[in-house]
């Protein structure tokens, strides 16, 4: 019988000085605490050292989403400030996004925008609202809105956050939060990687807002995630299943990538990109086909890893969908005691944050 898991099991205590509120001068000046996951060892170094912990035979694998500046505000015609969140576009002129306003947005309510344009309100979708703009979606947002930081950076975007806020690979345009574990690879990093012949692949997931959700039931099984549109292209099947043939580790660099790289793992059935793989299904690695569109994987303690054998992520938020699918990957007791040591020796922590390196 599978133990019901809570979720204050995935809380630990953190001080909020520890929270990044800016990122560091260079990318990859962060630090680096790596995690053996079957021994529970773990090692301080730097992001710089990265590179020499993988090799040619090793596959690293990038999320290239671009981050728009998702955040935009506007005025009802009874004169009420409204402010939008763009969670994706469903098409050029309809999006889903989060609404504030004063006295919430009924279904036909017009927001008047920035250059005359306008967002009708066509209904909802859960907690989200459907809109339709008279202008295309992403081009409105990239000429007028502001970068939507996290929750926990206790500060307005500045210009310097439009680029650092931003992995220096991002090329197609549609996430409203960065792929974080993305912002400390730089120039000198990738010319590391290549002296040392490690190849490399890239996969699209649009992070939505819902990223930054939290989990609001006792039950962490109970919890349902939101959904975003996600692309693995043959040329990354490709990549994956000749690395595993030859032996290699498919290292998967953030959270979202994993979530990509297992959603195209399970999608055998017909709801398999909607949930996550039952943990007594006791099958291993499988071969990866090309997948296309959204996923809602709610990787757990038990999940069972289909197409990931390491990854680069950040520190995540107590109690977060993020931190739980890092349990299932390191197991919870060895990744909270590394996160204890990360807290003792003063790690930055989230988004503009320090890294880790769990293999």
């Amino acid at each position: 019988m599978l133990k019901i898991m809570l979720r204050t099991d995935f809380h630990f205590d953190l001080p909020k000085e520890l929270i990044a509120q800016r990122p560091t001068e260079d990318r990859s000046a962060s630090r680096l605490l790596t995690l053996d996951r079957l021994t529970g060892a773990y090692q301080d170094l730097k992001f710089r050292d990265f590179p020499a912990l993988v090799g040619p035979r090793d596959l690293l694998i990038f999320n290239d989403t671009r981050v728009i500046p998702a955040r935009v505000f506007g005025r009802k015609d009874s004169g009420g400030r409204v402010e939008l969140l763009l969670e994706r576009a469903l098409s050029a002129t309809t999006a889903l996004a989060h609404v504030r306003a004063s006295k919430g947005l009924k279904e036909g309510a017009v927001v008047r925008l920035a250059a005359g344009q306008t967002a009708r309100m066509l209904g909802r979708d859960e907690e989200l609202f459907v809109l339709e703009f008279s202008c295309d979606v992403l081009e409105f947002f990239q000429a007028n809105g502001e970068i939507p930081l996290p929750p926990y950076i206790q500060r307005s975007a500045e210009e310097v956050d439009r680029e650092r806020y931003q992995t220096v690979y991002a090329r197609i345009p549609g996430a409203v939060a960065a792929p974080t574990a993305g912002l400390h690879f730089d120039a000198a990093t990738f010319a590391a990687l290549r002296a040392r012949g490690v190849p490399q692949a890239f996969v699209t997931l649009h992070v939505g807002a819902g990223t930054f959700a939290p989990v609001r039931a006792e039950d962490i099984a109970a919890h349902r995630m939101h959904a975003e549109y996600v692309e693995v292209s043959e040329s990354t099947s490709t990549a994956i299943n000749t690395t595993r043939a030859a032996g290699g580790r498919v290292i998967a660099v953030g959270t979202t990538v994993v979530r990509s790289l297992e959603t195209a793992a399970n999608a055998a059935g017909p709801d398999a990109a909607d949930t996550d793989v039952a943990e007594t299904d006791a099958a291993g690695p499988k071969r990866i086909a090309p997948y296309r569109g959204t996923t809602r994987i709610f990787i757990k303690p038990g999940y069972i890893f289909r197409a990931v054998d390491a990854m680069v992520t950040n520190f995540h938020l107590p109690e977060s969908t993020l931190l739980m699918l890092c349990s299932a990957f390191a197991g919870r007791e060895a990744l909270l005691a590394a996160y204890a040591h990360a807290v003792e020796q003063r790690y930055r922590f989230f988004s503009y944050g320090d890294a880790m390196f769990l293999s």
